[in-house]
């Protein structure tokens, strides 16, 4: 009698873990951090984009063979902050190309007739016949990216027109003493008031079918989320294959009977998984967009650079999950969501976002990925276009995956830390007195 009223004392209560206050503060916790943390970093990333201007790269082309163009371009160069804007004075060619490489987001090009066309205006405005307005073009780049094109056209026709202002107070001047200093006619001193026609375009425009300028970043997205979120599905399917975790479809639990296998070889197991997908998600990922209507122009290249990318990020996410266990997924939300998506430079251009972003966009791999996708999507696959690099920087990323899931996985192995669940025992009292 005596024993079983012991016993029935001694049993441990099944619910003692749920009214634990570590039971209910862990996830919480947890939760609270990951997301107020994605808050801050991808609402401080987007909310005020002029206000964060730093080094923002545009360019002038003055082919003007007076001397009016000159007073223009270096009023543009001074007038803009210098440091919320890079203003290049470049060359036609030089400024096409880096238009055509998106490192830059706008250009502002004088011609060569225009201070041969000013002096027509100042003396043809008050004779009969019709007047021409000398042309100063702003031209944006979408193709850089649509927020970047349309802060370079604010900018920069901005500061065209305040020079309009200043040169037709100038012109106004001069054409009222040479006329003795008499009242110009309203219409002429209209005219002459704002001497400049001041167009804006884009460079070789966006064709329908890419959202705005926004097709190149979600292709992006798709890449990495494919790599990353596949990683976790096949690790969990590969475990539960291998009888290391439970399946469970709705009702339904089953254990399978567990693999003698090494953490190392489980790896190699879900790499292989990674780089099957990777080939037939890009397939996939392209015979979709095609079939949307969104522009493809390198098709083969594009299905490449989709499965290396894939890849690369689903064999890294893998390996972190191997080393770092439930933790793992995490680390790779962090890695290539949480800190990925305010510093990816498309939605918001990395130098009109908070210093930090650029930062981490010298190695995220959202950013990477993205300026890959953008060259080959809108920028005629050029290396020079952001390709080369983000294939340099997959690489790396890819071969630092790979060190790290094979070393510590094969540490594991040799060190004898198997995957097998060994429960506590605890030893009979007489056993603990003793």
């Amino acid at each position: 009698m005596h024993s079983l009223e012991h016993a029935r004392h001694a049993a441990p209560d099944p619910l003692a873990t749920i009214r634990t206050p570590r039971f209910w503060l862990q996830p919480i916790i947890v939760v609270l951090v990951v997301f107020s943390a994605l808050a801050a970093l991808y609402l401080g990333g987007i909310l005020n984009p002029t206000s964060n201007l730093h080094h923002f790269p545009v360019a002038v082309v003055d082919q003007d063979r007076g001397p009016d163009g000159k007073q223009i371009t270096d009023g543009l160069v001074s007038g803009l902050d210098s440091h919320d804007f890079d203003v290049r004075v470049l060359s036609a060619e030089e400024a096409d190309r880096q238009l055509d490489s998106a490192q830059v987001y706008g250009v502002v090009q004088i011609p060569a007739d225009f201070s041969a066309g000013l002096q027509a205006l100042a003396t043809g405005a008050a004779r009969p016949g019709e007047v021409v307005r000398p042309v100063i073009t702003v031209s944006t780049n979408p193709r850089a990216g649509e927020l970047g094109g349309s802060i370079a056209g604010l900018a920069l026709s901005k500061a065209v027109q305040e020079a309009n202002t200043t040169i037709g107070k100038k012109i106004t001047a001069e054409v009222t003493q040479a006329g003795g200093g008499a009242a110009l006619p309203a219409g002429v001193a209209l005219t002459l008031s704002s001497p400049i026609d001041i167009q804006v375009n884009d460079h070789n425009p966006l064709p329908s079918g890419t959202g705005n300028g926004l097709s190149a970043f979600y292709y992006a997205l798709l890449l990495l989320l494919a790599g990353f979120t596949g990683s976790i599905i096949v690790s969990s399917l590969v475990d539960s294959m291998l009888g290391y975790v439970p399946a469970e479809l709705g009702p339904v639990y089953r254990f399978a009977e567990q693999v003698n296998i090494s953490r190392f070889r489980t790896l190699l197991l879900k790499w292989a998984f990674m780089v099957i997908l990777a080939v037939l998600t890009s397939a996939a990922y392209i015979g979709i967009a095609a079939a949307l209507g969104m522009p493809i122009p390198n098709v083969l290249t594009l299905w490449l650079y989709g499965a290396f990318t894939i890849a690369a990020v689903g064999i890294t996410a893998t390996s972190l999950v191997s080393v770092l266990g439930s933790m793992g997924l995490i680390v790779n939300l962090f890695i290539f969501v949480m800190l990925g998506l305010p510093s990816n430079g498309a939605t918001i251009p990395l130098e009109a976002a908070p210093k930090v972003f650029g930062w981490l966009a010298t190695f995220e791999p959202m950013h990477q990925v993205f300026l890959g996708a953008r060259a080959l999507l809108y920028l005629d696959g050029r290396a020079d276009a952001g390709l080369t690099h983000s294939l340099v920087m997959t690489s790396v990323g890819l071969v630092i995956g790979l060190l790290i899931g094979a070393v510590v996985t094969r540490f594991y192995d040799r060190k004898g830390l198997r995957r097998i669940h060994t429960p506590e025992t605890t030893a009979p009292d007489s056993a603990k007195e003793d």
